[in-house]
């Protein structure tokens, strides 16, 4: 079955864990429920996977024709969020099927996958971490990045270099999150630590595979 859900996130708390009696840092996220959209099979599509919709849409007519359609030529419901899943099997997986936070259990690691918070256009000494220039006795270079090149070889600037330029933003991934509660009734999942990405933001939570030993 899936292993992978999409979720909100709501924010970031914290509980009291009564048997080590410490605080620990948590986040909420809202998983599902998530629906199939879509079923694509080894045979038509050329791999299998299943096109999973989160976040109904309420207001039919901000949804796009082309998507209109897709819903009903698949006999679901519009949704404001659709993410690709890849399986391993598609035989017991049909349009409609519905999954919950329930997926996940107490003690499992999960993978959570989203956009990072954007900061804007940044400089080389917070976007990369420079030391930068002196601070007193005269010197002009201060927050600059300096020379960026060499001399007759090679002659040009190297791949990678660091500089000024958009910060954030960026899709990011943190494994091995380990889930602390699960609470069925309201659709929330409790995350030890935190996940990528800002209030309300969209994620991806994947459930670790079990390696065998």
């Amino acid at each position: 079955m899936l292993t992978e859900l999409i979720g909100r996130k709501i924010g970031m708390t914290q509980i009291f864990e009564k048997e080590e009696g410490r605080l620990t840092p948590v986040t909420v996220v809202q998983v599902g429920p998530c629906r199939i959209v879509q079923v694509k099979s080894l045979d038509k599509e050329g791999y299998n996977a299943v096109q999973l919709g989160f976040d109904e849409e309420k207001k039919k007519n901000r949804a796009k024709k082309a998507l209109v359609g897709h819903s009903k030529k698949h006999g679901v419901p519009q949704f404001r969020h659709l993410n690709e899943v890849r399986v391993d099997d598609v035989t017991e997986l049909t349009s409609g099927m519905e999954f919950t936070v329930e997926t996940f259990a107490v003690g499992d690691k999960v993978h959570v996958t989203g956009v990072s918070k954007g900061k804007g256009f940044a400089g080389v000494m917070k976007r990369h971490g420079f030391g930068g220039g002196p601070k007193t006795h005269g010197s002009r270079f201060h927050r600059a990045p300096g020379s960026i090149g060499q001399c007759v070889f090679p002659g040009k600037i190297i791949k990678g270099r660091g500089m000024p330029g958009h910060m954030g933003s960026d899709r990011v991934t943190v494994k091995n999150l380990q889930v602390v509660e699960v609470i069925p009734d309201q659709n929330l999942l409790l995350l030890k630590g935190a996940v990528p990405g800002a209030k309300n933001g969209i994620l991806r939570i994947r459930k670790k595979k079990e390696t065998k030993k």
